[in-house]
């Protein structure tokens, strides 16, 4: 093995050497054979023509030699020089296959490098195979939801599997700027929280032990991106002040530019974590996620085992508000970047069948171009060319069509994924900051590199399979044109069967996800969309500390709001439709058994005037008033949801509910029942809510909807402006009009980006099978000439003809789409999860792919079927 290496390595940069060595060799190989003949009696002369006829031609074997390494550098450049002459000759040929490959490269790169960015790229973490992310798990509601902050420190505590454990939840302050405040996002993490990742500043201090107590000093870090937007990368910025909120935080280090930690929304300031909020101290408030580092040698499923037993020790001791709570251990990976995994697969697995629809298309021109060159390749042959020496030639030719179409695939590729990048929303954004590392790396390179040798070596066997169709004699006669022919039209079709059936797959796969992005968006949701502008008010707590502060200032808000022209009304909620199912409650109903069951709903603060501002329907009952405020019993409403699950056919007006405990504070009396408003995602069910008086709850932060007459989105600065107008250290955040939420929601991109690339895959999927049928069909026509001129000789009419050729076409198209069918109720169970409202086995879609794809490839056959149609019997068969 070695030795032949070396001999070949000889062979290409040795040429001189090597042939030297080898007449060398022989001479000495006949030189022993005429001593041995002459040691056996023979004279000198006899002995010398005796070895001479027994070695036979010197210069042949020596030839043939040299063949057994044919690869040699002047072979491939004459090689070279002839396929790029070939290809120069036939530059639609060349051009056509090399656009077909260069834009399946180009699909499959760009998407795999997104694959590549999400899902093999480890995180920007020391060894972050060992990190986990840690959860409660409530079932059936939640498999994976938030720590309290109790639980986490007996969890911190009790623990032998970490060898670190640190929490991190999302947060937002109040910075001071010059144009007035402004929220920014932010995360409370504890104090060993980026030693944990691995992570160290890259200027400044990490947090310090105790840092992250109540009596901890107030100390920020700030995110590369921070450091760079608000400070202007000044390295003085460390160890200077800033006002986060009422309080001031010492900065204390910059984030390196490639931290990036996606469950924290990409968060500009962090600080360490004080537990001094209302919810940190009760065990039933859950409002922080945890990150936990294995020990060496310990497995997720032993962390989760432990978790889960130290979860059913802390539900025993504490059964009121730990009942049910589980735990979830989970790769931080997953955490990170799961959810994203069942789009990107189908993408990818889109690209790629697109990709081997390209290669199928192109290599079906090779070999229809081989059958032209049957007789150059069959007098090759007879003149003494090797199958090893064609073969050479043909991967040479190959080579250059594939190394061509790589360059512009890949050079394509570069342009598609900035712009799939620059398609992803910018709020979007900050949850998958790990796909601004897109590149190609040597990850997408090898998978480029892998695709180009598989397409290589497709197209270097092509011309092999078609001479497999015939022998080199058939290729010397007309005889064998007509065999060779029929062979190839047998092998041609079976391409464009396939062909058909992966273009049904990806047409099928594109209008599942066409339905479901129709039904996402036509969802019923409870309340008009349109005309309604939303953004988020942060109000300072210092001046307005006292609930009857928070009151009056809403007012004035809300005052200064509909004094602006076009708006009809402004309105408070604590948490906007088409967010989520959060920020919930555990509820009991007076008068009803409770065995000391988690009952969860929805949460939600409202001003009085919030449904009749997005137009909800009140089912019985009545809304909430301007009077119900902080001197009245305390009032809710419930959706339908609540009413059926907890009231079945009972009226629930005048119902009292409360806590788990019904404390006397939590009372609160049933005065209206109102259609149920989407509150969670699209694709998401309604949860049983129930809604408060604002005037009852007041807050500081909130979400506003204004209903306005004309376009709201123009409204926008204006509306910000009036609330400016209030007071200058209110911030304003999150601009959009309900239509923007809900189409750029993350159900809604995620369903529309894919059904639109899967959408553009199957439709060139479908313009290349079309393409194919149509080159078979016309083979064949080209091939049947003569037994058609024979038909049209012998009476055949103009319509048998055409009869003949789409009978032909016809039999290849329902293959196609049966076998397609087939394939993509399979596929449509694997991409079920991307699926909302339509089942993989959607009769309309299957049998509108079906008509489609029938109807154009039908079309497509009807060319070469009026050609036959117009041969002309005498001239077909002088042609033969």
């Amino acid at each position: 093995m070695q030795s032949s290496l070396l001999q070949r390595i000889r062979n290409l940069f040795g040429r001189k050497r090597f042939n030297g060595e080898l007449h060398e060799e022989m001479a000495f190989h006949r030189e022993q054979r005429q001593a041995d003949l002459v040691a056996e009696g023979m004279s000198v002369e006899e002995a010398r023509q005796a070895a001479s006829r027994e070695f036979g031609n010197a210069g042949r074997f020596e030839e043939a030699s040299r063949d057994v390494f044919a690869f040699r550098i002047e072979t491939v450049a004459q090689d070279l020089r002839f396929a790029i002459r070939q290809l120069k000759h036939n530059p639609i040929f060349a051009g056509t296959i090399i656009f077909v490959l260069a834009l399946g490269i180009c699909a499959a790169v760009s998407i795999f490098s997104f694959v590549d960015a999400a899902l093999i790229k480890p995180l920007p973490y020391a060894d972050p195979n060992r990190l986990v992310d840690v959860a409660e798990s409530a079932m059936p509601h939640y498999s994976r939801t938030e720590l309290s902050y109790e639980d986490f420190k007996d969890w911190q505590r009790l623990n032998t599997v970490f060898e670190a454990f640190d929490g991190y939840n999302q947060s937002g302050f109040l910075v001071s700027m010059p144009s007035g405040a402004q929220p920014a996002t932010a995360a409370r993490v504890t104090a060993g929280f980026f030693r944990t990742l691995g992570v160290a500043p890259l200027l400044g201090r990490d947090f310090r032990a105790g840092e992250d107590q109540e009596s901890g000093a107030r100390v920020v870090m700030l995110s590369y991106g921070a450091w760079q937007k608000f400070y202007s990368g000044r390295k003085e910025v460390v160890g200077s002040a800033v006002r986060l909120g009422d309080d001031l935080y010492e900065i204390v280090g910059v984030l390196p530019p490639d931290f990036h930690f996606a469950p924290a929304n990409d968060a500009l300031y962090w600080t360490a974590f004080h537990a001094e909020r209302g919810c940190d101290k009760r065990r039933s408030c859950h409002n922080m996620f945890a990150v936990g580092r294995l020990k060496p040698g310990v497995s997720i499923a032993s962390a989760q085992a432990e978790m889960q037993g130290i979860a059913r020790q802390l539900e025993i001791q504490f059964p009121d508000s730990n009942r049910g709570q589980g735990a979830s251990v989970i790769a931080l990976s997953e955490a990170v970047s799961g959810g994203l995994r069942p789009i990107f697969l189908t993408l990818l697995a889109g690209a790629g069948l697109l990709l081997l629809v390209a290669c199928i298309n192109a290599s079906s021109l090779l070999l229809a171009r081989s059958e032209s060159r049957s007789r150059e390749i069959a007098v090759r042959g007879a003149l003494g060319a090797s199958r090893r020496r064609l073969g050479a030639q043909f991967v040479v030719e190959s080579l250059v069509l594939v190394v061509t179409a790589f360059a512009i695939g890949l050079a394509a590729a570069t342009v598609c994924m900035r712009l799939l990048l620059a398609l992803i929303p910018e709020d979007m954004m900050a949850r998958v900051p790990f796909l601004l590392g897109l590149s190609l790396n040597w990850r997408v390179l090898g998978f480029a590199v892998l695709l180009a040798l598989f397409a290589a070596g497709l197209f270097a066997a092509s011309p092999f399979l078609s001479s497999s169709l015939r022998s080199m004699r058939d290729g010397l006669t007309e005889a064998g044109r007509g065999s060779s022919g029929t062979a190839w039209r047998r092998f041609g079709s079976n391409l464009v069967v396939a062909e058909l059936a992966i273009a049904v797959v990806l047409l099928v796969a594109a209008g599942l996800l066409g339905k479901s992005l129709y039904r996402l968006l036509h969802v019923e949701l409870g309340f008009r969309a349109d005309h309604l502008a939303t953004f988020e008010v942060a109000v300072p707590n210092a001046p307005y500390a006292k609930p009857e502060q928070q009151v009056a200032v809403a007012h004035k808000i809300a005052a200064q709001i509909e004094a602006v022209p076009g708006v009809k009304s402004a309105a408070f909620v604590s948490t906007l439709p088409v967010s989520c199912n959060c920020n919930t409650n555990w509820i009991r109903v007076v008068g009803q058994p409770y065995n000391g069951e988690h009952n969860e709903v929805n949460d939600r603060d409202v001003s009085p005037n919030y449904f009749s501002t997005v137009q909800a329907k009140l089912l019985r009952g009545r809304y909430f008033e301007a009077s119900d405020d902080l001197t009245k019993p305390k009032y809710m409403i419930i959706n339908e949801s609540f009413a059926k699950k907890y009231f079945g056919a009972e009226d629930p007006i005048g119902k009292q509910i409360g806590d788990t405990q019904l404390t006397a504070k939590s009372l609160r009396q049933v005065i209206g029942v109102v259609e149920d408003i989407k509150d969670a995602g699209l694709d998401t069910e309604t949860w049983p809510a129930e809604y408060e008086s604002f005037e009852q709850e007041p807050d500081t932060n909130y979400d506003v909807v204004v209903r306005t007459s004309s376009d709201s989105g123009s409204l926008m600065p204006s509306l910000v402006s009036a609330v400016r107008q209030v007071d200058v250290g209110i911030g304003v955040s999150n601009e959009l009009t309900m239509e923007q939420r809900i189409t750029n929601s993350p159900a809604a991109y995620i369903h529309r980006s894919s059904s639109r690339l899967v959408a553009s895959f199957a439709a060139v999927a479908l313009v290349l099978s079309v393409i194919g049928l149509y080159g078979v069909i016309a083979y064949s026509v080209s091939q049947r000439t003569r037994e058609i001129g024979v038909r049209m000789a012998l009476g055949a009419e103009k319509a048998s003809v055409y009869r003949l050729i789409l009978k032909e076409a016809g039999g290849l198209i329902a293959v196609g789409i049966v076998i397609g069918v087939i394939c993509s109720i399979g596929a449509a169970q694997l991409m079920r999860s991307l699926l909302f409202g339509v089942r993989g086995w959607d009769v309309p879609t299957l049998a509108g792919v079906a008509v489609t794809l029938a109807t154009c490839a039908l079309l497509a056959s009807v060319v070469p079927a009026h050609r036959a149609a117009s041969v002309h019997p005498a001239e077909a068969l002088r042609a033969e």
